[in-house]
C-alpha cells in the first residue's frame, strides 16, 4: 500500500475545537464503550505501567526484562511512565515550560509545522489515517531526535526560540 501523501479528510485541532465553544464533543471522537477504560465501582482499576529504565544498564537478563516491559506496556496501554531514565528533574521542567509556551501560540504559527501521514513529524491532532477514524482528544507535536540522519530541522519550532536550544540540551545528553 501506498504510503498517504495527505490526510484523508480535512483535520481539524483539538484546540480549535475547544476554543470554538463547543458544548459537546464530536462523535469522531468519542470510542464505543469496549474501548474506553472501565470506571465501574467495585472493580480494580488498573494502573499505568511504571518501568524502571535503570534495567537497561544492567546486565543482559534485566535489559531484556525492560524491552519486553516496554514492548508489553506499549502494546496494552499504548505508553508507560518512565522511572530512572537519567534525564534531570531540571530538564524535564524546561522541557514541559518551553512546549507550553508552542502549544500557547496562534493556530497559524503553529500550523506551521503541520505534520502528514508520511512521518507523522510535526504539529497534528491525528495519527490514524482511516477516514472516519475514532481521534484522540489531544494534539501533539512529534519530532525525530536521533539519529540525526532523520531529524528535519524545518519540523523544530523557530518559536518559541528555547525549542531549538532545548532539542541541543537533549541531543547532547546521549
Amino acid at each position: 500500500m501506498d504510503c498517504l501523501q495527505e490526510w484523508p479528510e480535512r483535520v481539524v485541532h483539538v484546540q480549535a475545537l475547544s476554543d470554538s465553544g463547543l458544548t459537546t464533543i464530536p462523535d469522531l471522537y468519542i470510542k464505543p464503550p469496549s474501548e474506553r477504560p472501565s470506571s465501574d465501582k467495585g472493580v480494580a482499576t488498573p494502573h499505568i505501567p511504571v518501568i524502571d529504565l535503570g534495567g537497561l544498564a544492567e546486565g543482559a537478563a534485566e535489559c531484556r526484562a525492560t524491552i519486553c516491559a516496554v514492548a508489553d506496556a506499549c502494546r496494552s496501554w499504548g505508553f508507560f511512565q518512565a522511572v530512572n531514565h537519567g534525564v534531570s528533574p531540571d530538564l524535564v521542567r524546561k522541557v514541559r515550560e518551553v512546549w507550553r509556551g508552542f502549544f500557547r501560540l496562534p493556530m497559524a504559527e503553529k500550523q506551521a509545522y503541520a505534520n502528514n501521514p508520511r512521518t507523522y513529524e510535526g504539529y497534528g491532532s491525528r495519527v490514524g489515517v482511516e477516514k472516519g477514524a475514532i481521534l484522540d482528544w489531544g494534539d501533539y507535536f512529534y519530532l525525530h531526535l536521533l539519529p540525526e540522519s532523520i531529524k528535519n530541522q524545518d519540523k523544530w519550532p523557530a518559536l518559541p526560540s528555547s525549542c531549538r536550544c532545548i532539542s541541543n540540551a537533549i541531543t547532547h545528553m546521549t
